[in-house]
């Protein structure tokens, strides 16, 4: 059976070393009375027993039962429940919340070390607090103080749950076409109608409650996007003094049979006037839904990291044991009757692929989840400027890089096992299959690339990227920089590339949606590369202290400028070569 053992050496090199989080937190006053090195490193050795002794055991048990729908009830597989129950009691689902109302007030590039663990362990698993800590920011940012007061604390207890309730069966990307209505109450509280699908722990048997964010929208409202509300709707209706009372006119309809992620019950929610509450203004939902969708593609990023982590994991173990022929220089095993697999070239060239690209992917979730707390607790307001910046120009990335790579990684790692990764009880052909939905839900990889160019680069005239690249030049020229010469080759490929899309963007209406994949594939790969030229650095200057564990670090940084940055110039090629052939044939000629 395969196991998960969260990757503490590596998150505490990124938090500690590279970022230097602790005195990131000590600087800002939200933080310093709350967190500093010890305290993460004691929540990250905590969150590693829970992750890999209680919740990971149930991944492969979870996806042969799945989640099971009858007479309008879910109920999770064997096992989830008592695990749910002791995973609520650390405190794990308010740990980034807002302490005014129950939550622990970690930083984000805290919790971003314990979600990838948590995707690691059990994708299913981790959805149904995810999608209850970005419902609590969506809360916490824009809904009364009342509804605050009402709803935050047992939400961020674990004792409710929330979810995300926007699409509609004829109404995905497009959320202007929603039909679900609202009707305002004399008491002030709206009666909701309409149905949605895909919603993600809609309905399941682990909470005393579930507070759903409805998309909807008012009788009077203007058409498309900007006539759009936000409103909360609980599956149960909660009594002034915070108890349980009525059962609202909410239901499941049914739930979604998957290719993977079984074990989550994504759900047919049915809207009958149902009662409900408006958050923020009337109108402007989309804006306040978009708080926590941004949370989540956050979140479903690092599910992309967490299952690779996994995938990895077992693909070393297995290609140290497995004896398959010898190696190419000659016997290395030479007791045995062949060599562990691990001494052969392509083995060895999937292997470090994963762990470059997983490595890298963690420093980059980290120095998102580093701008995500300077946005929200730096004092100055030129740097919550900057951050903020920076959180919308990577958030896209961040989302569709993670799990296109996460992807291949599981797919490398399944390969590894030769024909046994095609055999459910070694667990790599559920992690591919676990995997594969993030590249869809919570806004596909290609709409996340369209968002970045679009309206992030071409959009806004560069500024956002022109702040990211001033920074890794800067980085680039100080004494001492591992890999400097490459890094910023790769930063005037993509400032040059930019540039040029720019251009081709104001006469060409194709020129955006041709090239937006590529070019975010090519600016993740730049990103990486200032993480990789960064890690690198530290393990240069303490490469004596541990050889083992920076000598790792250094060899997988010049695989990653050798092997994998190179990448860059087939996608400029790519893109540079315009959007006319994909329009080389009619529609009936497909």
């Amino acid at each position: 059976m395969p196991e998960f053992n969260a990757p503490l050496r590596d998150m505490r090199f990124v938090l500690h070393e590279v970022f230097n989080a602790g005195q990131l937190w000590a600087r800002l006053p939200a933080l310093a009375e709350t967190v500093d090195a010890d305290t993460a490193d004691a929540i990250l050795e905590e969150a590693a027993k829970v992750t890999g002794n209680l919740i990971a055991p149930l991944n492969r048990s979870g996806d042969e039962e799945g989640a099971q729908w009858h007479d309008a009830r879910v109920s999770t597989p064997k096992g989830f429940k008592e695990a749910y129950a002791t995973y609520i009691e650390g405190g794990w689902v308010g740990l980034s919340g807002n302490p005014q109302f129950g939550g622990m007030g970690m930083p984000k590039m805290l919790a971003v070390q314990f979600e990838e663990m948590l995707y690691g362990a059990n994708s299913s698993f981790a959805l149904y607090s995810a999608l209850t800590s970005g419902a609590c920011l969506a809360i916490d940012a824009h809904a009364s103080e009342t509804l605050k007061e009402r709803f935050l604390p047992p939400m961020y207890e674990g004792r409710w749950a929330g979810s995300m309730c926007l699409t509609e069966a004829h109404a995905g990307t497009d959320l202007g076409l929603i039909r679900t209505r609202a009707e305002p109450q004399a008491d002030g509280s709206y009666r909701i109608s309409g149905s949605k699908i895909f919603i993600t722990g809609g309905e399941q048997d682990l909470t005393e409650n579930i507070i759903h964010l409805v998309l909807a929208k008012l009788p009077d409202a203007p058409a498309g996007p900007k006539g759009i509300s936000l409103f909360l709707v609980p599956k149960i209706l909660v009594d002034a003094d915070g108890s349980l009372g009525a059962t609202n006119a909410v239901s499941c309809g049914s739930i979604e049979h998957k290719m993977g992620i079984k074990a989550s019950a994504t759900c047919v929610m049915n809207f009958d006037g149902a009662s409900g509450w408006l958050i923020g203004e009337a109108n402007k939902g989309l804006a306040a839904m978009f708080t926590m969708m941004n949370y989540e593609r956050l979140s479903i990023g690092i599910q992309g990291i967490g299952c690779a982590e996994a995938s990895y994991q077992n693909a070393r173990t297995y290609a140290r044991e497995r004896i398959q022929s010898r190696a190419p220089s000659g016997a290395v095993a030479k007791d045995k009757a062949a060599d562990p697999i691990i001494v052969h070239p392509d083995v060895r060239r999937m292997l470090l692929s994963m762990k470059a690209m997983t490595e890298g992917g963690r420093a980059f979730a980290s120095y998102v989840g580093q701008q995500l707390d300077l946005a929200k607790f730096s004092e100055r307001p030129d740097e919550r400027r900057d951050a903020e910046a920076l959180v919308a120009l990577l958030t896209p990335v961040a989302k569709a890089f993670f799990t296109d790579t996460g992807l291949d990684s599981c797919i490398h790692g399944q390969q590894i096992f030769g024909g046994h990764g095609y055999i459910r009880e070694w667990g790599q052909e559920q992690l591919v299959r676990d995997v594969r939905i993030a590249q869809i839900y919570e806004g596909t990889n290609g709409i996340q690339a369209l968002d970045l160019l679009g309206r992030k680069v071409v959009g806004n005239a560069g500024v956002a990227l022109r702040l990211f690249t001033a920074e890794i030049r800067h980085y680039a020229t100080q004494p001492d920089v591992a890999y400097a010469d490459e890094l910023l080759d790769a930063v005037q490929r993509l400032e040059s590339l930019s540039d040029w899309l720019r251009e081709q963007a104001a006469h060409n209406p194709n020129a955006i949606g041709s090239a937006c994949v590529e070019y975010l594939h090519l600016l993740g790969y730049v990103a990486y590369a200032y993480l990789w030229a960064r890690m690198a650095r530290v393990a240069q200057d303490k490469h004596s202290e541990d050889p083992g564990f920076y000598g790792a670090k250094l060899a997988t940084a010049a695989f990653y400028f050798s092997r994998l940055l190179p990448r860059i110039l087939s996608l400029e090629q790519s893109i540079r070569a315009g959007s006319a052939s994909l329009f080389g044939l009619e529609a009936e000629q497909f």
